[in-house]
């Protein structure tokens, strides 16, 4: 790969995965690498689930549920209904085609295969053929922390709780001592990443795990080579998820213009929705670059859209720091 060729995204939840298979549908395989999150993995029903790298996974294969923005198109449900008639726990449901990702996965781990391999024989076996790369094959665990002074496993305050707690405060658990995926390592050792993405993922849970990691938080911090974000929020609320509830919670505006503030530093550019065009000249102010464009991606023709200006716009960037 000649050097500044290749794209790094970064990506957690849904509208990270809608990013990054407008990225795949609009560039050569080879170019694109997509980071993704495993700050939310678990274990349940002693089953290792990998959220955010199954729904990018997913959303690359095209067989992303769109009804529901999780799993797997044409789901059954036979196992969770049987597990409900013995009294198991059903708060996190497994389809039935999605359950085989978390069985082989399960079994590959336990038999001493490192995530980031296992990651890259199942994106094969779905024809994806952009890199696909956890975060870290070591564990990292985002915790909630809340205003009665619990904490909760982020799933438990996502899906069992439905995101009802407060928030206060978020920890990376195990992100001091974690490393990056072996082939993100070496992508950070070389030359050939000319710029990098953050898609419109939650900041708080889906990107800030990400940066948790020393090595690879620093490698983003030192700006040498174009960082962009597209903005979460649309319209002071988030297109999916809890993000506006959080930076309500948080203290923080609920805006384009409060990612940027909370990117401030990190990003030499911003991608914002038409709706938010009056908040370019503030984000210009902080020193970021604004493209005002269709953020919101319903269709495959938006999502390649969305892609397409982004990457022209991330590649035009000028270090900033």
């Amino acid at each position: 790969m000649s050097a500044g060729e290749q794209i790094l995204a970064l990506a957690g939840g849904v509208g990270g995965a809608k990013l990054a298979h407008g990225l795949a549908m609009t560039m050569e395989a080879e170019k694109l690498v997509v980071a993704v999150n495993t700050g939310d993995d678990f274990e349940h029903l002693d089953f290792y689930i990998s959220p955010d790298l199954d729904t990018v996974m997913y959303n690359l294969a095209e067989i992303n549920n769109t009804e529901t923005g999780w799993g797997v198109t044409g789901e059954s449900w036979n196992f969770m209904d049987a597990l409900a008639r013995f009294g198991g726990e059903t708060w996190f449901r497994l389809g039935d085609r999605d359950l085989a990702t978390h069985v082989e996965r399960t079994r590959r781990l336990r038999a001493g295969e490192a995530l980031s391999d296992i990651t890259e024989n199942l994106c094969s076996r779905l024809g994806i053929a952009c890199a696909v790369i956890p975060m870290s094959d070591g564990p990292v665990r985002t915790i909630v922390e809340t205003s009665t002074g619990e904490t909760l496993p982020f799933q438990d305050y996502f899906v069992r709780l439905a995101c009802a707690p407060q928030v206060t405060g978020f920890r990376f658990d195990g992100a001091d001592q974690a490393e990056p995926a072996p082939a993100l390592a070496r992508m950070m050792e070389g030359d050939s990443i000319g710029a990098v993405i953050i898609c419109p993922s939650n900041p708080y849970v889906s990107i800030a795990p990400m940066l948790a990691i020393p090595a690879f938080g620093a490698f983003i911090k030192s700006r040498k080579i174009p960082v962009a974000a597209v903005s979460p929020i649309v319209g002071g609320q988030a297109i999916k998820g809890p993000a506006a509830k959080m930076m309500a919670e948080l203290g923080v505006d609920i805006s384009a213009l409060g990612i940027a503030r909370h990117y401030e530093g990190l990003i030499d550019g911003l991608v914002i929705d038409e709706a938010d065009r009056d908040l370019l000249r503030p984000i210009e102010e902080l020193g970021i670059k604004v493209l005002v464009t269709n953020t919101i991606m319903r269709d495959v023709a938006e999502k390649s859209r969305l892609a397409e200006q982004t990457v022209e716009f991330a590649r035009r960037l000028k270090v900033t720091a």
